[in-house]
């Protein structure tokens, strides 16, 4: 059996995790092919040890070291797998890093991912969350991805169906969850999109730049604006961005928080009603504490914060003393949109 990989032990996370915790792994190793991946999978020594994957590290916070292998999928590469008058159909590695593909795609006026820009992370990592962004989810472009199963090394392929998608959600995070590596997505992109610009901070950007009638170049532009202008760069602050989902509750208990608070904001959701967690979270008086190196942002209370050496344990404590505080006062149970692994 070939083998080009290279397996590494007691190796420190604190450069494959945005938030920047130094937790270990008890093995790391890095693949830049769907070859690769399978080729580890087939190793005989890891049969029974515990795996966990990670791309970007945008999205998991390690509160403890990880007694396992950590392979982190560096799969590249952009091509196009059908284009026409109409659409184009992407196909993208999942190591591929989300915003720069979303540039790409701007650039070549292909639309329908434009409000999503500036989301850090992986093109993997993507249909897991089903990331979204002022008024706009992966799953309208989603066409489909291929994954390779763990216990099996066999490639399988999942339709926007069968990823079973949601609100920050998917088959991936339920079910299936440590079950399959995603190693490519296929999107479909527009040349002639309709545009979305409901989201009320994207058209005040837009008309506070005079913009009537936007490209998606615009669009883009002014999404990592206002992004820019709250959330902290995780380069030079860690961080996973958005923390907590935005949960989302009946109408009869918006009515009686509405009833307490008056200028609570919120969004239709179907049948229920979002609430913004960050707004909780501030009337809480959460915004800019700090505890030693972890903290709430100044700007954002939404984004929980490592100012330079907290550990997994310390933000994982502060987030769950942030969910107790806006239970007890709103009877709101904030759920962690960050993968935390213990």
């Amino acid at each position: 059996m070939s083998q080009s990989f290279s397996i590494q032990e007691n190796f420190n996370l604190s450069d494959y995790n945005t938030m920047g915790i130094a937790a270990k792994a008890r093995y790391f190793v890095s693949v830049k092919s769907v070859e690769e991946l399978k080729n580890l999978l087939a190793d005989t020594r890891f049969y029974n040890t515990p795996k966990f994957i990670i791309s970007g590290g945008s999205n998991v916070l390690f509160v403890s070291d990880y007694d396992g292998l950590v392979i982190h999928v560096d799969i590249k590469g952009i091509s196009i797998e059908h284009e026409d008058e109409i659409q184009v159909k992407l196909n993208a590695g999942a190591g591929e890093n989300w915003h720069q593909l979303v540039l790409y795609c701007v650039e070549k006026g292909w639309g329908g991912i434009e409000n999503l820009s500036l989301i850090p992370g992986s093109v993997g990592a993507a249909p897991i969350q089903n990331i979204g962004a002022y008024g706009v989810e992966l799953e309208e472009v989603f066409d489909s991805l291929e994954a390779v199963e763990l216990e099996t090394g066999e490639v399988k392929s999942f339709s926007k169906d069968e990823c079973r998608f949601g609100y920050r959600d998917s088959v991936f995070k339920n079910e299936l969850k440590g079950r399959f590596v995603i190693v490519n997505v296929r999107l479909k992109l527009q040349k002639s999109p309709t545009l979305n610009t409901s989201y009320r901070a994207l058209s005040e950007k837009l008309e506070e730049e005079g913009i009537g009638d936007p490209s998606i170049k615009d669009i883009s532009q002014a999404v990592i604006e206002i992004r820019q202008s709250k959330l902290p760069d995780p380069t030079e602050i860690g961080n996973t961005g958005s923390f907590f989902k935005n949960p989302v509750i009946t109408k009869n208990q918006f009515q009686d928080l509405k009833s307490a608070y008056p200028e609570i904001p919120s969004y239709p959701d179907g049948e229920k009603v979002k609430v913004p967690a960050a707004w909780l979270i501030d009337q809480c008086g959460w915004k800019g504490k700090r505890f030693g190196d972890a903290g709430v942002h100044k700007m954002q209370a939404l984004v929980i914060v490592n100012y330079g050496k907290a550990t997994g344990k310390e933000i994982w404590n502060l987030a769950q003393k942030i969910q107790v505080s806006v239970k007890d006062r709103f009877g709101v149970l904030l759920t962690p949109e960050v993968n935390i692994v213990s």
